[in-house]
């Protein structure tokens, strides 16, 4: 399917990317239901709540359910993450998370692109700069420095976690690093999910000396080739307010927004 039209791609997004599961599942891993809700154990630095939609829960029994991931958390001591879609029902849903002690992180938008037209295209990187496929550990901690740099926060959790799910399946996952001499000044990875016509973009960090260069413009253009080498039709990116006016430009198109809200015991 390639038509942008934004509402189909919204249903598709729903019915095809939701709920963000990992698969495979890494080693270490354990998914849960209760209820309509996928509670992810083990994949990150805390838990991962995720559904396709609620089953029309409302009121006092949607409370409750959002009530018992607190106690649960509270319990394994650890942060979770509830993400909320924009067009998620109820309405009020953001409310009563924030009511229950989840906290609102900076809201993303869903974007949704074809992969034919961008693996058609012929971007140009910046002398010096190359584009190269890895795997090894050394390689992923070299991504995790320049994540650092950016964002002036710990990001040791990333290799751990990119190294799991390459070992788990390393056809399920491909990372890109951009490359000046032996900096890494850019990354991305892209995941293919199984039994749909999606794959999915994340990272795309660059340092500021590099930024406006085309660099992350590149790296999309590559992952849109690896996707299409795999017979997949379109290309979801939660994207930040820094990548979305580029991706737009590339011709993907908005359909919903996500927020993270997260509860720290």
């Amino acid at each position: 399917m390639t038509d942008l039209d934004a509402n189909t791609l919204r249903a598709a997004y729903d019915n095809q990317v939701r709920p963000e599961l990992p698969d495979p599942v890494p080693a270490g891993v354990t998914i849960e239901r209760d209820g309509p809700l996928y509670q992810v154990l083990g994949l990150d630095r805390g838990g991962f709540l995720t559904y396709r939609d609620l089953g029309g829960l409302t009121g006092a029994a949607l409370d409750e359910l959002i009530a018992r991931q607190v106690e649960l958390f509270r319990r394994r001591g650890e942060s979770v993450e509830w993400k909320l879609a924009g067009h998620d029902e109820p309405a009020d849903l953001g409310d009563r998370l924030r009511a229950a002690g989840f906290v609102p992180e900076p809201r993303e938008t869903v974007v949704i692109g074809a992969v034919a037209p961008l693996a058609a295209t012929m971007p140009v990187l910046p002398e010096g700069v190359r584009v190269r496929e890895v795997t090894a550990r050394a390689d992923l901690d070299r991504i995790v420095a320049m994540e650092e740099a950016v964002w002036q926060a710990d990001r040791s959790h990333l290799a751990d976690a990119l190294e799991r799910q390459i070992a788990t399946d390393p056809q399920s996952i491909t990372v890109v690093v951009a490359e000046a001499g032996d900096t890494v000044v850019s990354a991305g990875w892209i995941r293919y999910l199984p039994g749909t016509g999606f794959a999915s973009l994340w990272g795309g960090s660059t340092l500021a000396e590099w930024r406006r260069r085309g660099i992350y413009r590149a790296l999309v253009v590559h992952r849109a080739r690896l996707a299409a080498q795999r017979d997949r039709t379109l290309l979801q990116v939660d994207a930040s307010d820094d990548s979305r006016p580029i991706l737009e430009r590339l011709g993907f198109v908005p359909v919903t927004t996500t927020t993270p809200y997260v509860y720290t015991p």
